[in-house]
């Protein structure tokens, strides 16, 4: 009954965010998150964490996913893996070095340091990717690259963290093992992608069979979800891919039309809070200034990097920050890497507040900046 109560709060307190945000002419998912941290611990205390919310929370942010997927251009994102790529490795080369001298300055251990920079590293789209789609820009080349950075990002932040817990834990993980389950995994989505679920496809979009397309839909999305994190993976990873394999135009209505209302009153919503849900504020003020300039460095690196390698693979002005920008919110990702760190004594429970703090910072600032620099590219093009 709990469970029951505190969607009925996280629904309805989302919603009236949500508006408030838009009418102040900012994503609806800012108003979301901040909402997450006034009903939270750190203020109301209203709702509190806890494993079925958690649950939820991972199915929002899974469907999300599905959904950037159903809605991306396969075309787009093959097109832009070069400029993908060079987006993902500058914006993982500034934010580690930013955290690694940041954390040096504190007065943290080299291991502390190494770790705080592998924390910044990471990067979860899904903030940008629900601010797309309220903008309409998920159709566009900026939009592709993101996507195609944020799954090399995944895998160059795994393959850096195994590392880093292979020192630290005397060699206990292979990465040759990571890498070959990478490959493993991808080689099957896409045969899966390319010679099983079209057929499946093919048979369900008949008109008395919708019922089993989405069925087959939300299936392939759980399927490929649980495959990804068995493999090592981010398993909104997995989900983008299944969404990848329903992109047919008439299968994409459907879905839109019949699923994805109930996923974004039902689920969505609580990932939202749950970024805000995790945010405390015990320890504050002992640490304002790592606090303040973590925030600052994480936004800032992350959009220096992801700008100049969107800049080296010809992406020019706007674009590039756009980009850069989209590629700030740490979310999910980095609150998991911070959790294992914690667990694995990468750094000590006083750094914990801070970071987590900086993490929520990157994510609050990511929809509003994102809106302003979209809307100047959208007055742009339009005055041309």
């Amino acid at each position: 009954m709990e469970l029951l109560v505190q969607l009925a709060i996280i629904i309805v307190a989302t919603k009236f965010a949500g508006s408030i945000a838009a009418k102040l002419g900012q994503p609806s998912v800012l108003g979301e998150i901040i909402v997450g941290i006034i009903i939270g611990p750190a203020i109301l205390g209203i709702i509190h964490t806890n494993e079925l919310l958690k649950t939820f929370s991972e199915l929002g942010v899974i469907f999300l996913m599905f959904f950037a997927g159903v809605e991306t251009n396969i075309k787009d994102l093959t097109k832009n893996i070069k400029p993908a790529l060079s987006v993902a490795f500058m914006g993982v080369v500034f934010p580690f070095i930013g955290g690694y001298i940041v954390g040096s300055q504190f007065g943290m251990s080299t291991t502390h340091a190494i770790f705080l920079g592998i924390v910044l590293t990471a990067t979860s789209v899904s903030i940008s990717v629900q601010t797309f789609r309220e903008l309409n820009f998920m159709n566009t080349r900026e939009s592709a690259t993101v996507l195609g950075a944020a799954i090399a990002d995944d895998i160059i932040g795994l393959i850096i963290l195994a590392i880093m817990l292979s020192i630290t834990l005397g060699g206990d993980i292979s990465i040759t093992a990571i890498l070959v389950k990478q490959i493993i995994f991808f080689a099957i989505i896409l045969l899966a992608n390319w010679l099983v679920i079209p057929k499946l496809i093919k048979w369900m979009t008949k008109p008395k069979l919708n019922d089993l397309l989405i069925v087959l839909a939300i299936v392939t999305c759980l399927v490929y979800s649980y495959f990804a994190e068995y493999m090592g993976i981010s398993n909104i990873i997995g989900a983008f891919f299944a969404g990848l394999a329903f992109t047919n135009p008439k299968t994409s209505i459907i879905l839109e039309e019949k699923v994805l209302p109930t996923i974004s009153v039902l689920f969505i919503p609580v990932f939202f809070v749950s970024i805000g849900l995790e945010v405390s504020f015990v320890g504050f003020f002992d640490h304002i200034w790592l606090i303040i300039i973590l925030s600052v460095v994480a936004v800032i690196t992350k959009i220096i990097g992801a700008a100049i390698g969107a800049r080296f693979t010809g992406f020019v002005g706007i674009s590039t920050l756009i980009i850069g920008i989209a590629m700030v919110s740490r979310g999910e990702v980095a609150l998991i890497t911070s959790k294992i760190g914690l667990q694995n004594g990468l750094f000590t429970e006083e750094y914990f507040t801070p970071i987590i703090i900086a993490i929520v910072v990157t994510t609050l600032v990511t929809p509003p900046l994102l809106k302003i620099f979209i809307s100047r590219s959208k007055n742009a093009a339009n005055s041309l």
